[in-house]
């Protein structure tokens, strides 16, 4: 095979992985009539909270992970965040980087246990349990997302290390008190209605003296509320996100101290680095690709017609591109990032 047909041959195993995987996670269920449903969220939780129904906010966060997973996964590859961006690397090494550096922060050793809060498909966990030689809990209340972690850790030789729990990191009600060594919560509490309720449960389960790292989406100070450009940007990241709201560094700060932890360090790595770096945010930046992310919505609407994708697909790479444009007008604006990491302890 000549090198230049290797990239061809990855793309190719990567839309076919997309294929097989928006197959098997849609199952014939109606996207489009879902998606419908999700858009109309963000009035559902407002009158919600009016009239005090019950909106619950975990299952508008599991509806959007089970509808755009395999979207994101091949978006953005299997580890589902942020990182700080480095000019001499691509963005999967910035992300090996950054997981190192929490493992570092961590001080995670050999036998110890650790709980993953919303560990997505884990990406992070499979570094974790493959550097640190530890055994890990993924907690997620998305089926479709464990069902691809269980998938892809069985692939990586590791499943034997790691144990899963579906439910809301709201209530980890199966785990006992004071349970596990370290935890470790990558974009995924800002997802929690309840930030201190979401922290609580993590001092619970955890043991005196236990370490908790964990990356936020947040505000910044430069988020001038009675600004109406900032208020739109964060209403776009809240309904394309499904967060419930965005809160500031010191709000997450707060959180923590109400709920026990002693916190040890916070910081906003999007630019809290030394050396040169690249804007968190310019993979999606359309400005610098050379085929615009909106082509990959029409894209999407020629392969229902060819019944390579289920109907009601283009909808939700419609989301992702809205979503896109949210997190890229944040980042240029500077009022958000997904890239405030704290280390907190619980104390002894």
């Amino acid at each position: 095979m000549d090198s230049n047909d290797i990239p061809t041959s990855k793309g190719l195993l990567k839309l076919l992985r997309l294929y097989k995987g928006l197959r098997s996670t849609y199952r014939g269920s109606d996207i489009t009539r879902r998606m419908q449903s999700f858009d109309g969220w963000t009035d559902r939780a407002s009158a919600d909270d009016a009239d005090a129904k019950g909106y619950e906010h975990a299952k508008t966060v599991r509806e959007y992970y089970d509808l755009c997973n395999e979207l994101m996964v091949f978006g953005w590859g299997e580890s589902l965040h942020f990182a700080p961006l480095s000019p001499r690397e691509s963005l999967e090494d910035s992300k090996i980087r950054h997981q190192r550096l929490m493992i570092s922060k961590l001080e995670l050793r050999e036998g110890m246990t650790v709980v993953d809060v919303g560990c997505g498909i884990g990406g992070p966990m499979r570094r974790v349990v493959r550097e640190a030689g530890v055994r890990v809990l993924g907690v997620n209340y998305s089926e479709v997302q464990l069902a691809k972690a269980r998938s892809l850790n069985a692939e990586a030789g590791i499943d034997h290390m790691v144990d899963y729990l579906a439910t809301s990191f709201m209530d980890m009600g199966a785990i006992a008190d004071g349970t596990y060594d370290r935890a470790y919560a990558i974009e995924s509490t800002c997802h929690a209605p309840d930030k201190a309720g979401a922290f609580a449960e993590i001092y619970r389960v955890l043991k005196p003296g236990s370490l908790f790292w964990g990356q936020e989406m947040c505000l910044t100070d430069r988020f001038d509320p009675d600004d109406s450009e900032h208020r739109a940007i964060k209403q776009g990241l809240m309904h394309g996100i499904a967060l419930k709201d965005i809160a500031t560094t010191d709000e997450v700060d707060r959180a923590l101290e109400t709920v026990g932890f002693q916190v040890i360090e916070g910081m906003n790595r999007a630019v809290d680095r030394t050396g040169p770096t690249k804007p968190w945010y310019q993979p999606m930046d359309t400005r610098r690709g050379s085929l615009s992310r909106k082509a990959y919505i029409g894209m999407a609407g020629v392969a229902e017609v060819l019944r390579v994708f289920p109907m009601g697909t283009k909808e939700v790479v419609r989301l992702l591109d809205q979503t896109a444009d949210a997190y890229v007008a944040g980042g240029r604006t500077g009022i958000f990032t997904p890239l405030y990491c704290f280390l907190a302890r619980k104390p002894i």
